[in-house]
């Protein structure tokens, strides 16, 4: 007997039977973990503890009391951008506050912005899809208020407007809200992009944007 398959007879065994294609005939696996959390989604707590998360992955977070509120952050955010790509279905008022030096560059599937085009845009504002407090976890799929993954990929500032209402506890629940919508592509956001090297030096803005500002508006 081979080492690959004593492995697989290994396997077999925990799953209760034999397998056929790559999956178990008989018996079932055990799912132990939680499918939801013990706040409820967009609750003061649930939001708090997703702030404690962004915060901690050196996200910068701000708080809209109002919808209105939002393209004042934004303003103030943008202040010394030249341009800011943005996705064909974001809530237009959320610009409303740029200053007139600022070029909004519009992202579509008929019109997409090449790699190179979205480098030289100074940052990108976004929705979201879900957040999740556990994690500090924000997820886009493709929506028309998110756009394509690259132009939250390639600029080097993403401002990302979460809805409070948005944020649940746990990755399970996130993961079904998502599961409306398996075909669209999805990326998954912990803070700004980051690495680090063997010494455990930090370096940002390796394969995603440097800086990561989250806004959270109520509904």
């Amino acid at each position: 007997m081979s080492a690959r398959d004593d492995v697989l007879g290994r396997v077999r065994g925990a799953l209760g039977g034999s397998m056929t294609s790559g999956s178990a005939a008989s018996g079932s696996v055990p799912r132990a973990y939680r499918e939801r959390g013990e706040l409820d989604p967009g609750s003061p707590e649930a939001v708090d503890l997703f702030v404690d998360r962004l915060v901690d992955y050196r996200a910068h977070v701000h708080r809209a009391a109002d919808p209105a509120e939002v393209a004042t952050i934004v303003g103030d955010l943008l202040a010394d951008a030249a341009s800011v790509v943005v996705p064909p279905g974001l809530d237009v008022a959320w610009l409303s506050a740029l200053g007139d030096g600022t070029v909004v560059v519009p992202d579509t599937r008929d019109d997409p912005r090449t790699p190179d085009e979205l480098d030289r845009v100074d940052a990108v504002v976004t929705a979201a899809r879900v957040a999740i407090a556990d994690t500090g976890t924000i997820v886009l799929d493709g929506e028309p208020d998110q756009g394509r993954r690259a132009i939250t990929l390639v600029p080097d500032l993403h401002v990302c407007v979460v809805r409070t209402d948005q944020v649940v506890q746990t990755v399970p629940e996130g993961v079904r809200l998502l599961a409306a919508h398996p075909e669209r592509p999805q990326t998954w956001i912990s803070g700004p992009s980051a690495t680090s090297d063997i010494e455990l030096s930090r370096v940002e803005g390796v394969h995603g944007p440097r800086t990561l500002h989250v806004i959270l508006a109520p509904r």
